[in-house]
C-alpha cells in the first residue's frame, strides 16, 4: 500500500521483497507468524528520533527500508556516530536483552519503514524459536565487528588521510565494480563523516578534495567513485 515518504509500505513480512539471506527477519514462515502478530510497522520521515541514549529500552526496532544512524553525544554537544544502520538490521538489540538503558540514539538519515516489538514479546520469540535466537547471535556478531572497525578507524589509524581512505574503502563494499572504478552511493554528509571518523568537518572537506586532485576518486553529489583501490589501500598500510 502507498505511504508517505514516497515508502511503499510492507506490511506482511512472508511476502517481503526487501529481506535478503543477510537480514535477520530472513525466518521460516512458522516464525514469521508469531512474528507478524507481535509486531508495529510504522514510517517515518528523515530525522526522526527511534529512541535517545539513556532512555529504557521500551522494545527492538526492525530497519525494513532507509538508513539510520545510532550515534552517542557528550555532555558539550560532541557527537560520534558508531554505525550505519542498514535495512534488516535490528536497532536497540542489546539493550532489550540486558534491560539497560539504550547506550545510543538512533535517528532516521532519509525516510524509513521499522517494525517494532515491545521488549517482553521479542524476549518470548527468542525463548520459544531458536531461528530467532540464532539470528540474533549474528547480529550480535556483526555488531561486534562493526565496533571493532570503528576502534580502528579512531584509535588506531595515524593521520586524517589514512582514516578517510579507511572510511571509504569500507564503505566500498556497497559499492559496484565499473570500467571507472568502485562506484558508491555515500548519502552522508561531510559532518556525519567526520563524527564516524573522529575529524572535523573540513578536514575530510580538506581531504576528500585532495584524494580528488590525486585522482584517486571522483564525486558528484552522493556519488564517488574509487579509481583505483590499490592505490587507496596503500594510504592505510602500516
Amino acid at each position: 500500500m502507498a505511504a508517505p515518504y514516497n515508502l511503499e509500505i510492507i506490511e506482511d513480512c512472508t511476502t517481503c521483497a526487501w529481506k535478503s539471506e543477510e537480514a535477520f527477519c530472513d525466518l521460516p514462515a512458522a516464525v514469521l507468524k508469531p512474528f507478524e502478530a507481535a509486531k508495529y510497522t510504522s514510517t517515518y520521515p528523515a530525522g526522526s528520533v527511534l529512541f535517545v541514549d539513556g532512555q529504557t529500552p521500551r522494545g527492538v526496532y526492525l530497519l525494513c527500508k532507509g538508513r539510520v544512524k545510532v550515534a552517542m553525544t557528550s555532555k558539550d554537544g560532541k557527537s560520534i556516530i558508531l554505525r550505519i544502520v542498514e535495512s534488516g538490521e535490528l536497532i536497540g538489540l542489546n539493550s532489550v536483552i540486558t534491560g539497560k538503558s539504550y547506550e545510543f540514539t538512533a535517528e532516521t538519515l532519509e525516510p524509513c519503514q521499522v517494525n517494532f516489538l515491545h521488549r517482553d514479546a521479542f524476549l518470548k520469540l527468542m525463548h520459544e524459536h531458536h531461528e530467532v535466537l540464532t539470528n540474533v547471535t549474528e547480529q550480535l556478531s556483526s555488531d561486534y565487528g562493526a565496533a571493532c572497525v570503528q576502534i580502528r578507524s579512531l584509535a588506531l589509524c595515524r593521520t586524517a588521510e589514512e582514516k578517510v581512505a579507511r572510511f571509504l574503502l569500507d564503505w566500498s563494499a556497497k559499492g559496484r565494480e565499473t570500467n571507472q572504478g568502485i562506484r558508491m552511493n555515500l548519502p552522508l554528509t561531510h559532518e556525519e563523516i567526520a563524527q564516524i571518523i573522529g575529524v572535523s568537518r573540513e578536514t575530510v572537506t580538506r581531504t576528500l578534495s585532495e584524494l580528488k586532485s590525486k585522482s584517486l576518486i571522483t564525486m558528484k553529489g552522493s556519488l564517488i567513485v574509487i579509481r583505483s583501490k590499490p592505490d587507496l589501500e596503500a594510504l592505510t598500510a602500516d
